[in-house]
């Protein structure tokens, strides 16, 4: 039996565990903190690569002590790593092995319990990747969250990152709550928790109101941890406040998470059950374009550097939600592509505003006006990483979302490539924008929007000395990730490859066959022809276009007080922006009555439609 997949978490939380112990011998010995950290997230990146070289003819099931299904019924506990879910923990891995070399020369004074946590991180997000059994999926989930509330308040002497945090636990522990419900309804109906056997169970009888209820529950807790609108609001609060290399982890990674726990919950335990392709399209669809389109709006008005780029994310994750939703083969590679190029640049694009606030002590684009500009590297990879976040190719993200516009396509779905290059010219004119003002100073210095001074002047620097240089643990990570951005594109096979694996991801017989008879099992080139990955004329000009528009969108907003048909003092959007502001108010009862509010829609809109 193949040990790599456990040995994928039990590394990580070792290594944890070691630091913790030996922290007061290790006090004062920085440096052997850092190469500990950085050896073992290292090491599980180099153990997924090769496991995900291994899950290429077949998913690899470990059973834990041995606890092999008897007579087609899962009696133990099983990682089941296939091409999909372990390349999406290898890139976890790389993203946590990136952020620990940035924090090597970032942070003067930390304690261990920050490389623990980076540590035990990782770890939940491994096991939540691999695991196959549903209520481990939720304690990989707490695992993933505890440690990610304790470091966004990594400062817990301000009020600031207390008061994220504190929004952040309370939002995912109530998405906690609800997945933690539903796990205990399918449990109570087919008395099991293997996601194969729940899944072979309730496909052998028609959906009733007590499965679709499960289903809800279950998902509700991964939108809130996907950040799909209207339970996204978490997200920025706890961006403005955690530590930039928690950031990187944050947007690259940790929702992207959440999405895939949407795919893995539906294709191995519900698909065959609830059926209803339709009807699950059009209820998911909706949600990801209005995240995609909502993210957008709040993106493009944002002045504070690290709540742009986290609206932004909000926006990506959904369009993701939207490829995913089309459940079909070549929407879900497409998905898969986009997570992993927009990855790659969202993390440069958080290491070069850390380096921003290291440098230049901010993150507010209208103080930070024109004063990037000795910061010559760090603002051209951000621009580059900016280019590729609008969708140019041959950035990665422009194969991922043609790959979803194409199958949207063939499924009658077209206007949804007109609401993806819209929301695609709105973020990457926000980002340029701020590539072009700060790094450049073109323009004139934004107008100060009172309520965005107050919470770009709560952030402090994370750093206190060194501050006439960059170092180079600093600035090479992110232009690495931004090539990798765009060597992406040219792997060999990599279309064929990826939708394979998705079709092998969307066959739950043969995942329950796999999990619980231990068979392999042959994919038809067939399914894959059906619509095949490639390079379209189409995808590079909507790429190219979504590139040129957000251009052209960041050159008017830098430029638009000098236009003759606008008054001087005259601000647009700025209606729109305080209604917007009122949404994102920061109050934590607001924030869970959204919650409350689109667990009642969605669950309301399946419970009418499955019968």
């Amino acid at each position: 039996m193949d040990q790599l997949p456990v040995l994928a978490v039990v590394v990580p939380l070792l290594a944890a565990a070691a630091v913790s112990a030996l922290g007061p011998l290790l006090r004062g010995r920085r440096a052997v903190l850092d190469a500990a950290a950085i050896a073992t997230s290292g090491t599980v990146t180099v153990i997924l690569v090769v496991l995900l070289t291994r899950t290429a003819h077949g998913d690899v099931v470990y059973w834990f002590a041995g606890f092999r299904p008897s007579h087609g019924i899962a009696i133990g506990i099983d990682f089941a790593a296939g091409p999909l879910n372990t390349g999406l923990a290898a890139l976890a891995a790389l993203l946590v092995t990136t952020a620990m070399l940035f924090s090597w020369r970032y942070f003067e004074q930390v304690g261990t319990y920050y490389h623990a946590l980076m540590l035990t991180f990782l770890a939940g997000m491994a096991g939540f990747c691999l695991t196959g059994d549903i209520f481990d999926l939720f304690v990989w989930f707490e695992l993933m969250g505890v440690s990610a509330y304790a470091l966004t308040a990594y400062r817990p002497e301000e009020r600031g990152p207390l008061q994220g945090a504190l929004n952040f636990a309370i939002t995912n522990s109530v998405g906690a709550y609800l997945s933690l419900a539903g796990i205990a309804l399918i449990y109570g109906r087919t008395g099991a928790l293997n996601m194969a056997q729940i899944g072979h169970d309730i496909a052998r009888h028609r959906p009733d109101g007590l499965v679709v209820v499960a289903f809800v529950l279950i998902i509700s807790g991964l939108l809130i941890k996907g950040a799909i609108v209207p339970f996204h609001f978490w997200l920025p609060d706890a961006h403005a406040v955690a530590p930039t290399p928690v950031c990187v982890l944050f947007s690259g990674v940790m929702v992207e998470l959440g999405l895939y726990g949407i795919a893995r919950v539906y294709w191995s335990m519900f698909g065959q059950a609830l059926g209803h392709r339709s009807v699950i399209t059009a209820a998911f669809l909706a949600l990801g374009l209005l995240t995609a389109v909502v993210g957008a709006l709040f993106c493009f008005r944002e002045r504070h550097l690290k709540r742009l780029l986290a609206f932004s994310t909000i926006s990506h994750a959904g369009m993701f939600l939207a490829g995913i939703a089309l459940l079909t083969p070549l929407g879900l590679a497409g998905a898969a592509v986009y997570v992993a190029g927009h990855a790659l640049l969202k993390a440069a694009l958080f290491l070069c505003v850390g380096i921003v606030l290291h440098r230049l002590r901010s993150v507010n684009e209208t103080v930070l006006h024109g004063l990037g500009r000795r910061l010559r590297v760090t603002g051209a990879v951000f621009t580059l990483a900016a280019f590729g976040l609008a969708d140019l190719p041959p950035f990665a993200t422009f194969l991922g979302k043609g790959w979803v516009e194409d199958s949207a396509a063939t499924r009658g779905l077209g206007w949804i490539i007109v609401i993806f290059v819209l929301c695609s010219v709105l973020v990457g004119g926000a980002v340029l924008r701020v590539a072009g003002g700060v790094f450049y100073g073109l323009g004139d210095p934004p107008s100060e929007d009172p309520e965005m001074a107050r919470e770009a002047s709560e952030e402090t620097s994370e750093t206190e000395q060194g501050k006439d240089k960059t170092p180079l643990t600093m600035i090479i990570p992110a232009a690495v990730l931004v090539l990798a951005a765009i060597g992406l594109v040219f792997a060999p096979h990599l279309g064929a490859a990826v939708e394979a694996s998705a079709v092998r991801f969307e066959d739950q017989t043969a995942y329950n066959a796999t999990v619980l008879s231990g068979a392999r099992v042959a994919h038809p080139a067939a399914i894959v022809a059906a619509e095949p990955a490639g390079v379209t004329v189409t995808a590079v000009a909507t790429g190219a276009g979504s590139a040129l528009g957000g251009l052209a969108l960041a050159f008017l907003a830098l430029y638009w007080r000098r236009l003759p048909v606008l008054r001087r003092g005259f601000e647009p959007g700025t209606g729109l922006s305080r209604s917007l502001q009122r949404l994102q108010s920061g109050v934590i009862n607001d924030y869970v009555t959204w919650i409350v509010v689109g667990l009642a829609c969605l669950g309301g809109a399946l419970a009418f439609s499955i019968r």
